[in-house]
């Protein structure tokens, strides 16, 4: 298996080698904009690794830096669902929201709430609605013929999910955010092994 991290930045790529990380590559400004999706990514890194490699891959693994609450079980059940069924294009993180969208989802039509779900509508519980799952960004694994030849808007068809809990689904994209993810550890709501092995060798040092 191969860790690389794709970036334009040559700051980062700097870090990513202090710790240990491949960064073989710089990415192409193209693919490197506010807006670019993260498919063509993903292709760009898989291709330039299989030239440089000269060899062919059997599946990519996306982890965003953005989702850091995740744990090295998450990998290891991703892998091993995927080996488990041929029929399978990959697998997603999901998470369940705290809220249920079948049960409060709406939207407003002519100047009124309507329920998104009218199938559900009849229901007066919320735990006879079916669960509902979020696609939470935590990782992503598909097999290589998959990632090369997805469309940017590919489909989450195909997909198997594997389930994690909402509290370590944060995606980092503003402060609030990280800060939130700063509470969840230092509270010990969220524990990441190596933080914990990390600071205990620190108290021994």
């Amino acid at each position: 298996m191969d860790l690389v991290v794709s970036t334009d930045d040559q700051s980062t790529a700097q870090i990513a080698r202090q710790q240990g990380v491949e960064v073989p590559f710089l990415r192409p400004a193209e693919l490197a904009t506010d807006s670019t999706p993260t498919i063509p990514v993903i292709q760009h890194a898989l291709l330039e690794m299989e030239k440089r490699r000269g060899r062919r891959y059997e599946s990519v693994l996306l982890l965003e830096p953005t989702s850091p609450l995740r744990l090295p079980d998450d990998l290891r059940r991703a892998f091993e669902l995927l080996a488990s069924d041929a029929e399978a294009v990959g697998v997603l993180s999901c998470s369940q929201p705290s809220f249920n969208p079948y049960w409060v989802g709406v939207v407003e039509r002519d100047g009124y709430v309507v329920p998104v779900f009218p199938q559900y509508a009849s229901m007066t519980r919320r735990q006879d609605v079916p669960p509902f799952y979020r696609i939470n960004g935590l990782l992503y694994l598909w097999r290589r013929d998959f990632a090369a030849d997805a469309p940017s808007n590919w489909s989450a068809r195909g997909h198997r999910m594997i389930e994690v809990p909402e509290m370590r689904s944060i995606s980092i994209d503003d402060l609030l955010e990280f800060r939130m993810a700063e509470y969840l550890l230092a509270t010990g709501a969220v524990q990441l092994p190596w933080l914990a092995e990390s600071a205990s060798s620190q108290r021994s040092a």
